[in-house]
């Protein structure tokens, strides 16, 4: 998520456990400031285009490193808070700190390696999109208003931020639900058995909000992309096709090659290049034909040599027009007709 988003979450997370036993702004700083400690991994250089890219959420995201660093930060915490806070609660508060935010990261498209060192694929829930006021603005206001009841004096000030916990909670939950709606429905318009979209298909939801999602169906050497709103008739569910080039031998064996197919999931797009390169598109960031993350891969120079490192392609900006439509989509399925491109002419026998 956004960093706004995971201060936010820290702050409301400091007030719940430390706002009654100290004065001020302390609890809500300290937790903000705890709780967007795992993103100082991007100013980790890790070497080359796709480590840099695939490394973050990494290690810092890792619930055994954070639940190990939980400990340790919780001491010199104590000594400074003074009796006002026993280590035991501390250490909750910064266990609580650090882990929600993986935790958040979790149900968003981009992969966040939860069980770090294991080699298993990032979690990506991919149910909430990387900004969605609708789950930042109860933390915000929660956390205000408590403030707010205390410097009143109120004997019961806590409520409004665990209500905006509680509302923010429930808000994931129906993240859930509104995704396994939309991935029941690509099954049946796809005519696929129960379950057999896992690794084929990818449903995403689009900027700001649940009810309208992207999706994207990878079918060998070409990918469908369409969009579904919760508030659809039966039939609005359409597709574009475009196409993506098989790799070549050298471009299936690169390292870094293989990482990015397996931090993607597979959702990649592949494109010839002159002077036998390649371009490889992570499709689950953007849309058609604006995506986030590119990269050049480019051939060994002779037999036997290996290939370069990849390099990172600038990606294109989002469409600064584009979200009115987007929004208008909820309701009206031809909204995006006309921000969409044309499927390229079917290529010939």
């Amino acid at each position: 998520m956004d960093s706004l988003t995971q201060a936010a979450l820290g702050a409301a997370v400091g007030e719940a456990v430390l706002g009654r036993r100290l004065p001020g702004l302390r609890a809500i700083a300290l937790g903000a400031g705890l709780g967007t400690l795992p993103d100082l991994d991007v100013l980790i250089p890790y070497g080359n285009a796709v480590d840099d890219f695939t490394k973050h959420r990494g290690f810092s995201h890792s619930f055994l490193v954070l639940m190990l660093l939980a400990p340790v930060l919780a001491w010199p915490l104590w000594r400074w808070l003074g009796p006002a806070v026993s280590y035991g609660r501390s250490w909750a508060f910064c266990t609580l700190a650090l882990v929600t935010h993986p935790l958040l990261d979790g149900f968003t498209v981009y992969g966040t390696q939860w069980f770090w060192p294991s080699t298993r694929a990032p979690v990506s829930l991919s149910s909430i999109f990387i900004i969605d006021p609708a789950y930042t603005l109860p933390l915000l206001l929660g956390v205000g208003a408590t403030r707010w009841l205390r410097r009143q004096g109120a004997s019961r000030a806590a409520w409004p931020n665990g209500l905006g916990l509680a509302l923010t909670t429930l808000y994931l939950g129906a993240s859930l639900g509104a995704k396994a709606v939309i991935e029941a429905r690509v099954e049946r318009t796809l005519a696929l058995p129960a379950g057999a979209s896992e690794g084929t298909v990818l449903t995403t939801p689009a900027p700001l909000n649940i009810l309208l999602w992207r999706i994207v169906v990878v079918d060998g050497d070409s990918y469908q992309e369409g969009y579904s709103s919760l508030l659809d008739p039966p039939g609005a569910l359409r597709f574009r096709r475009y196409g993506s080039a098989a790799p070549p031998l050298w471009l299936a064996a690169h390292p870094d090659f293989q990482r990015l197919s397996w931090f993607t999931h597979g959702f990649y797009g592949l494109k010839a290049l002159p002077g036998g390169a390649y371009e490889v598109t992570d499709l689950r960031m953007g849309a058609e034909p604006d995506y986030i993350f590119r990269f050049r891969f480019d051939p060994p120079e002779g037999p036997g040599q290996d290939a370069p490192r990849p390099s990172a392609i600038p990606g294109s900006a989002p469409r600064s027009d584009a979200l009115g439509p987007l929004l208008r989509r909820i309701t009206d399925p031809d909204a995006l007709d006309a921000f969409r491109p044309p499927a390229p002419s079917p290529r010939p026998a």
